[in-house]
């Protein structure tokens, strides 16, 4: 009977927290408040007529699976805290003498008890993996983000590049009614006419082209939004929104190495290896066993209390373990490393893609375009009087689409690395991104 109560009581036992796992549920809770409050998907943002960048941009990092299937691996690992600092599970045991008939009755309840400072670092080395899980869901939201601007600006800039190729059209189509009409009154042959109906067919096909393309534009922004196939075409917002970002260069590549979420992950894993290590020295403290059997035949009641200890004799097996321990911080802190030296190239090579596109936007708009524009001008009137032939004519209007063109394409490069810069490598998250405002690293987490 006293074994039946104390295993009842024992059942609706609770372990002790760590100070680790106390921080990691903290955290969890205030992410979960931001992205699943009460485990709940929180309503999207209708997508509607006048959708602006921040409607999809909030309506995508809620749905985007990806991010969902982060944030639910990085609760699992803070889940997986308690039990690794849970002493193991007793176990209730009956033994029983049998001759002829029974003469012992022995039920017992028996505990593990590993050397109590194993299960702190266990719960420590768990809740540092947590906070890496925490970051790779970091680095998911924003990542959906940057999927859903760079669909943005390509649809936008496809709508700019069509605007241009049918005013070209427009244009093409005058040039070859000039064409037409000298060639009535024998001032040119046949052959300015061909081209520029050569020159109308070619624009006519990459308009064709560049209308095909919007398809796979919005299939693209509508798997950043994590829509699914039978869901309609989401609205592509009318105004272009510019990412914002004070592109001081070593203050931003400072910011990045303290809040870039790749980093921040593998900071997490060197974490995990340092309390490894510990742990694997713990490999030396013996674990013990105890318990407690009844004779229930024995009058008076027979009482049988057992203690028992493993005996860690195998030096060469925790030499091992605290060798692959430390081989591990190794590599996480080699990876580390390697991160901080891609990160500074990653850093380099956008920032200098975004002055190069900024440049190039300058030099086109305030000098190659009205050069090229005048040009033009020039070479009509010239055609229609006679003084210019026209393949020049071609040739400033090819010049005066292509600097048109690269413009764009100059201003779609510019956005671009604005926006990789801000949140792929600066890990600034867009406003209402479900990120805490300070998400403590994995050392801070444990050192407080």
């Amino acid at each position: 009977m006293a074994l039946v109560i104390a295993v009842i009581a024992l059942a609706g036992c609770s372990g002790i927290p760590t100070q680790s796992e106390r921080q990691s549920r903290a955290e969890l809770q205030t992410v979960t408040r931001l992205y699943r409050p009460g485990d709940h998907r929180p309503a999207l943002p209708a997508l509607g007529a006048n959708t602006t960048m921040a409607t999809l941009l909030t309506y995508a990092m809620l749905n985007q699976p990806r991010v969902e299937a982060a944030y639910y691996d990085y609760a699992a690992a803070v889940e997986q805290t308690t039990v690794e600092r849970s002493l193991p599970d007793p176990r209730l045991t009956l033994e029983l003498d049998i001759q002829s008939a029974v003469t012992t009755v022995m039920p017992g309840l028996w505990v593990d008890v590993p050397w109590i400072k194993k299960l702190r670092l266990r719960a420590d080395r768990v809740s540092a993996e947590s906070q890496a899980k925490y970051h790779v869901f970091e680095t998911a939201v924003l990542q959906t983000a940057f999927e859903v601007k760079r669909s943005f600006y390509q649809l936008h800039f496809l709508d700019e590049r069509l605007l241009i190729n049918r005013e070209t059209l427009e244009l093409v189509d005058d040039m070859e009614q000039t064409a037409r009409a000298q060639n009535e009154v024998a001032k040119v042959t046949m052959q300015d006419v061909l081209r520029a109906q050569m020159d109308q067919d070619w624009l006519k096909t990459d308009i064709a082209n560049l209308e095909d393309l919007r398809n796979p534009l919005l299939a693209q922004l509508k798997a950043a939004l994590g829509m699914n196939a039978a869901q309609p075409n989401p609205p592509v917002p009318a105004r272009l929104e510019s990412t914002p970002l004070d592109l001081d260069g070593d203050k931003l590549l400072a910011v990045a190495m303290e809040r870039n979420p790749r980093l921040k992950a593998v900071e997490a894993e060197v974490r995990q290896a340092e309390v490894s290590i510990q742990l694997a020295h713990q490999s030396k403290r013996p674990d013990f066993n105890m318990g407690v059997e009844l004779d229930a035949k024995a009058v008076p009641l027979m009482t049988r209390p057992t203690l028992g200890v493993t005996l860690p004799i195998w030096r060469d097996k925790i030499a091992a373990e605290i060798a692959a321990a430390q081989a591990g911080k190794s590599a996480a802190a080699a990876r580390l490393s390697t991160e901080q030296i891609q990160l500074t190239a990653d850093f380099a090579t956008k920032s200098f893609a975004y002055r190069e596109a900024t440049r190039n936007v300058k030099l086109l708009t305030d000098s190659l375009l009205p050069k090229a524009k005048l040009s033009l001008d020039v070479a009509r009137a010239g055609y229609s009087a006679g003084r210019v032939d026209f393949i020049n004519l071609l040739d400033a209007k090819r010049t005066w689409l292509e600097f048109r063109l690269a413009r764009v394409d100059a201003r779609l490069q510019r956005e671009l690395a604005l926006a990789e810069l801000s949140l792929l490598i600066v890990g600034l998250p867009p406003a209402g991104a479900p990120i805490p405002a300070s998400a403590p690293s994995a050392k801070e987490s444990h050192e407080k």
